[in-house]
């Protein structure tokens, strides 16, 4: 079997077990509805209890982990791809911590009681703010290690702010609920979350899409791409802004949820050869089945204690972190 074809299958693979994962998140939950009984509900024009909570409790919750584990999956692969480092990941550029700190502002300040959509509103506000720092900091000629950089300072800004506002918040109902959010989770969102969402997280996509050629390129080192007529500034500014436009999106609809854009792109990797352009759409497709699968251990594991769906990702994904510095403390030896 050639190159291509394995890549196919490969493709193929991953896209029915999303397909899969998604029709068993629709199917598993508290309430007790049948298989046959939650499909047709699905797709009735009734208005009974069946058809409510498939349209605006599961549904909405499928959409969101296939939305949200693709955007991570893309990003995380998309900026190994760019920075050339394997442990590059989504929350680097510091867009993740400035989105946590936007929609911790608005439960601070009690925006979310006058309006519940001011928390993902305020966390993409946030989100676009970071990116504008991150770019004004590493400059029109900004290389990758001062992307890092940029990334690192506004991520610590952003903790350290959120640090400031759980320590001085008067309510500790109020902080509580700041905790629970960061923790990150998919229950309770509304269709309304994914209309927010999604036009962010497409444009992302796209962006991210148009990078293939150019992270082919890279391969070879910046100096020979730019050799080859790849536009760097260009390249950098489709990698930050496709990461800020769709992992924003993400963290401002579900909290921050770890890992997922850093492993998804090593498992995959040798699977579809040196090639990053073919890592991004592999990456996209196992980010979803991820981000998916954890969603639905979450509500067969503890389905009364509400696990938050990035505590899970963190307890699965910090392991295998350590796992990648055993495996490069072993290379380098």
């Amino acid at each position: 079997m050639t190159d291509t074809a394995r890549y196919r299958a490969l493709l193929a693979v991953l896209s029915l077990v999303v397909a899969v994962l998604f029709v068993l998140s629709l199917t598993i939950g508290p309430a007790a509805i049948a298989f046959s009984d939650s499909i047709r509900a699905l797709f009735s024009g009734k208005g009974d209890a069946i058809a409510l909570i498939m349209r605006e409790i599961r549904l909405p919750r499928a959409l969101l982990g296939l939305m949200i584990g693709a955007t991570l999956g893309l990003s995380g692969a998309a900026l190994q791809g760019y920075l050339r480092n394997p442990l590059a990941e989504p929350g680097l550029i510091g867009v993740s911590a400035s989105a946590s700190l936007g929609a911790v502002l608005a439960i601070y300040s009690g925006l979310t009681i006058a309006f519940p959509l001011a928390l993902p509103l305020s966390a993409l506000v946030a989100a676009m703010v970071a990116v504008v720092a991150v770019q004004a900091l590493a400059g029109r000629r900004g290389n990758t290690l001062t992307i890092i950089l940029a990334g690192v300072a506004i991520s610590s800004l952003a903790g350290a702010m959120t640090s400031l506002a759980l320590n001085l918040s008067p309510n500790p109902f109020a902080a509580l609920e700041i905790m629970f959010w960061m923790l990150g989770s998919l229950t309770d969102r509304s269709m309304t979350h994914v209309w927010l969402a999604a036009p962010f997280m497409l444009a992302g996509w796209v962006l991210l899409l148009m990078l293939g050629r150019a992270l082919d390129a890279l391969t070879l080192g910046a100096d020979t791409a730019a050799s080859m007529g790849i536009d760097m500034r260009r390249v950098q500014q489709l990698a930050v802004l496709g990461t800020a436009a769709s992992v924003g999106a993400a963290t401002a609809v579900a909290g921050a949820i770890g890992f997922v854009g850093l492993v998804v792109p090593h498992l995959l990797r040798p699977l579809v050869g040196a090639r990053p352009s073919r890592l991004l759409p592999a990456s996209a497709l196992g980010g979803a089945a991820v981000v998916l699968a954890a969603d639905i251990l979450v509500r067969l594991i503890a389905p009364g204690r509400d696990l938050k769906l990035g505590v899970l990702t963190a307890i699965v994904g910090a392991p295998f972190f350590l796992w990648l510095v055993y495996r490069e403390r072993r290379r380098l030896a």
